[in-house]
């Protein structure tokens, strides 16, 4: 077997425990709120100062994991985790608590987010890129699938203290696995990456990765496909973690129905989620990925526009179809984009992505504040809904203005010219 698969599995294991640490404060949200007596506010301010950094850490995570290897990197972002989830059962201010699981929990996660699938992927595999991509960046929903409702069982039966000691040991019981099994580049085992027929030596990125992380965002905002996978992205964002994964329970409550049974539908969203994403991983293997996301946005635009005539007191079948529907190209849009952002920007294509995935986080975090804003001025989510389904249709008219690149990407080579990738068309 080639070392790429194992390197796949051990990334995926990492990517899941990265996506249970982070889906872990929801469940805290009022244990901590009944004994601490904290607004709900201010608990939720750790929970967006977690948000932003997810998002803005990755660009920088894929410069230090080019300058400094994966492994250290993700070994590093591991016990970040460890530390903030296991301190916080000593913390007796809220703004340890925003430190905590804010900051350190933010940072580990954001290092482990979706421009490490990028990376892994644009170093190990050629063939199956797409697939792997899928898989991967799957592995985000099923870690909120397996970790959230063991840590509500934990927070229920044993208190938030244990819970949150559940996080430290998990992330802790990784770390030997990354450092063991999970290999830099092909090279270093002499081989080439899977589906190439060369071995090609890595070519370490000249200065520091915080100034190659603001070099490659220099170069790729100058160019036209950064600015339209971005303004796609951040559609992406608004209109799944910021609005129908921050609101959808909230609204349905609105109709009548039983929160459990809101928080269920949402989690068959994440499931279905699973099997959308590892289709749209094999599809991007196949078809242009300017067309998958057009695609993809537009039925998520039309998904939206008759979501508030589903809602009612009970899961109808109408609901429960839109979420089927909805949950498979929930994440369908990352392995399209990640595959762009290798063709446009070469061996820069992780960190560009993680700045594209940094505007997916902004666009998020604006979505749950103005939804909520909506919500409180008008007595109904309605107007929210609209204005999402309106947007996605302008983000699948974004990604189809997309060109073809008309210069093939430069080979790897250890002397590449670093603007070889500069494109402007």
């Amino acid at each position: 077997m080639h070392p790429a698969w194992t390197v796949a599995a051990v990334a995926f294991v990492a990517l899941v425990g990265a996506a249970g640490f982070r889906a872990t404060p929801s469940v805290l949200l009022h244990p901590l709120h009944a004994e601490f007596r904290w607004p709900l506010a201010t608990i939720s301010a750790a929970v967006s100062v977690n948000l932003l950094l997810y998002g803005l850490t990755a660009p920088f995570a894929a410069a230090l994991m080019d300058r400094f290897g994966i492994r250290r990197v993700v070994a590093v972002a591991l016990l970040l985790v460890a530390a903030g989830s296991g301190l916080t059962v000593f913390m007796t201010a809220s703004w340890q608590l925003v430190l905590c699981w804010g900051v350190l929990v933010g940072l580990g996660t954001g290092s482990m987010a979706l421009a490490f699938v990028a990376t892994v992927t644009g170093r190990w595999f050629v063939h199956r890129r797409g697939l792997v991509t899928g898989v991967l960046t799957a592995g985000g929903a099923a870690g909120q699938l397996v970790f959230l409702p063991l840590m509500a069982v934990l927070v229920a039966e044993h208190g938030w203290r244990v819970a949150a000691l559940v996080v430290a040991a998990a992330a802790l019981a990784v770390v030997p696995l990354v450092v063991w099994l999970l290999r830099e580049h092909p090279a270093d085992v002499g081989l080439p990456a899977y589906g190439a027929a060369e071995v090609v030596p890595p070519s370490p990125p000249a200065g520091g990765a915080a100034a190659r992380a603001v070099s490659v965002l220099a170069q790729a905002a100058r160019t036209r496909p950064f600015w339209l996978l971005a303004g796609g992205f951040a559609i992406c964002g608004a209109t799944t973690n910021g609005l129908v994964g921050t609101h959808f329970v909230p609204a349905a409550h609105d109709h009548g129905m039983p929160q459990t049974t809101a928080a269920g539908l949402l989690a068959l969203v994440g499931l279905f989620d699973i099997a959308g994403t590892i289709a749209s991983g094999w599809l991007t293997d196949r078809v242009d990925g300017r067309v998958l996301l057009g695609v993809y946005y537009a039925l998520r635009g039309g998904s939206l526009l008759v979501l508030p005539g589903l809602f009612a007191a009970t899961a109808e079948p109408s609901m429960l179809v839109f979420v089927i529907f909805y949950g498979l190209d929930w994440v369908a849009t990352v392995p399209p984009t990640v595959a762009l952002c290798r063709e446009y920007f070469g061996d820069s294509g992780a960190v560009v992505f993680g700045w594209v995935f940094a505007a997916h986080q902004v666009g998020a975090a604006i979505a749950a504040t103005g939804a909520g804003l909506v919500r409180d001025q008008l007595g109904s989510y309605a107007l929210a809904w609209y204005v999402a389904g309106a947007l996605s249709i302008g983000a699948a008219v974004l990604s189809l203005l997309l060109r073809r690149r008309r210069v093939a990407p430069p080979v790897p080579a250890v002397t590449a010219a670093p603007r070889a990738w500069s494109y402007r068309g």
